[in-house]
């Protein structure tokens, strides 16, 4: 598995899935949103840890930047 997630990227998840899990535990998101965020934070928060996405895969998307060594 080829990482496909730059660091912003794997922050930016980590912390939307922190805010939506905090949200759901404070009974602020309750329900069938709570449960669909709280799903959804562990799905980022897995991709992050990871550093790669199926759907980015599915659509040809890469935010990890490219290295140095395929440049001429």
């Amino acid at each position: 598995m080829k990482k496909n997630m730059g660091n912003l990227d794997r922050i930016i998840r980590t912390v939307v899935a922190l805010v939506a899990a905090a949200l759901y535990f404070t009974n602020v998101l309750t329900g069938t949103i709570g449960i669909v965020a709280l799903v959804v934070a562990v799905i980022f928060l897995l991709t992050s840890a990871v550093g790669f996405c199926p759907i980015y895969r599915l659509v040809g998307l890469s935010t990890c930047p490219a290295s140095s060594s395929n440049q001429a």
